[in-house]
């Protein structure tokens, strides 16, 4: 935390001039980083051949997510082309409009799965509001900050936990418990990166530990009896405690080497809940054992290395600490999809990012990091 620290204190300067300029690669010119976009594309192949087992072998799911992919790098390829100047400038609209939408949710959301989370334009589009807040609640959290004297101070601070609470607060109302996590997660991330000192986390965490009980008694009954499921699964086999038990027996049955494309039991012969969706990770660990676990989670480990080293290149404050933030939440997302399926963390409904099937999720997690490539190639600009 003190090498971003030291960084985000200083000054963006223009690289000296050479005396000769250099012709610019295609990647240079289209702002992309190849090294970041070639892990992706070999993340979302695997992840498309994972699905292909993990959805009954229906050809017609992976075409639909192979589409939304598509779509999804479309998005990326326009962010990365947009000076970091002209995304600070958008941060207020989008902001501004992720929460307007959130409050449409709350009175005329679409229902789903007994919450009410997704906005519907007839026949165009169905999509959930609180995915575009992943993007756009840290950014405005990164433009206040980047405006204000790092180390923050109490009142910037003060107002961070506004901006990051709004929208918090409007996605557990649908209730969506685990998304208003890492929403919030996303926004506190950004703080982290400007330069808290040890004691004021240390405290916050305190804080925060202090406030359990008053959530517990906030919570849902159908997440409260997430928690306790997560605590001892064994206390309802064939009810609450059903899916994370099928989801560690299938990773368990795949030994180190799996037991072959499409030939996992327990995902063909569909004992496994969710298994194209949030517990993908159990048809991985079946077919494809712990080597193959390991070789998705080397690669997620060079997305979040490269993503984090793009970001510590930024010149100037924004994109430092955007960059930083995109890339933990990408961690924690993996993290957290990863830990509640092999049962170390309770069942929070997270999808393994550019691996599960879904097309809001995908489209976010490729916008961010189209913004992680525009702050990087556009980084010998200076903000407006």
């Amino acid at each position: 935390m003190t090498s971003w620290t030291q960084r985000l204190r200083g000054h963006p300067v223009r690289p000296p001039s050479s005396g000769m300029t250099r012709r610019k690669s295609l990647w240079e010119r289209v702002h992309l980083d190849p090294w970041l976009l070639l892990l992706l594309l070999v993340l979302m192949t695997a992840g498309l051949g994972v699905l292909y087992s993990a959805s009954g072998q229906r050809i017609d799911v992976v075409i639909a997510q192979g589409i939304r992919f598509l779509v999804a790098l479309g998005g990326l390829l326009v962010l990365a082309q947009l000076l970091p100047a002209t995304l600070l400038r958008w941060t207020p609209l989008a902001y501004g409009a992720g929460l307007l939408m959130l409050i449409a949710v709350e009175l005329v959301g679409d229902m789903g799965m007994g919450a009410q989370r997704w906005l519907v334009i007839p026949g165009v589009i169905r999509f959930q509001p609180s995915e575009l807040m992943k993007l756009a609640m840290p950014m405005m959290v990164a433009a206040w900050l980047s405006r204000h004297e790092l180390p923050p101070r109490l009142r910037d601070l003060a107002v961070c936990a506004l901006i990051i609470a709004l929208p918090v607060l409007l996605i557990a109302r649908q209730p969506d418990l685990g998304t208003s996590l890492l929403v919030g997660a996303a926004g506190v991330f950004v703080v982290l990166l400007a330069g808290l000192s040890w004691r004021f986390i240390v405290a916050l965490a305190a804080m925060a530990a202090a406030a359990l009980p008053l959530l517990w008694m906030n919570l849902h009954n159908y997440q409260r009896q997430r928690v306790l499921t997560f605590l001892n699964p064994d206390s309802d086999p064939l009810g609450s405690g059903w899916n994370i038990i099928q989801s560690t027996t299938a990773i368990g049955s795949g030994g180190v080497w799996g037991k072959g494309w499409l030939q996992g039991t327990q995902s063909q012969l569909e004992f496994l809940p969710e298994r194209h969706t949030d517990f993908i990770v159990a048809v991985l660990g079946e077919e494809f054992g712990l080597v193959g676990m390991l070789a998705v989670l080397l690669l997620y480990l060079l997305i979040i290395l490269r993503g984090l080293w793009l970001a510590a290149k930024a010149h100037d404050t924004f994109g430092r600490l955007l960059g930083g933030a995109i890339i933990l939440t990408f961690f924690l997302y993996v993290f957290v999809n990863v830990g509640m399926v092999s049962g170390i963390l309770p069942v929070v409904g997270v999808p393994l990012p550019l691996v599960s099937y879904g097309g809001t999720s995908s489209v976010t997690l490729l916008a961010g990091f189209g913004i992680l490539m525009a702050i990087h190639g556009h980084r010998r600009f200076l903000p407006r």
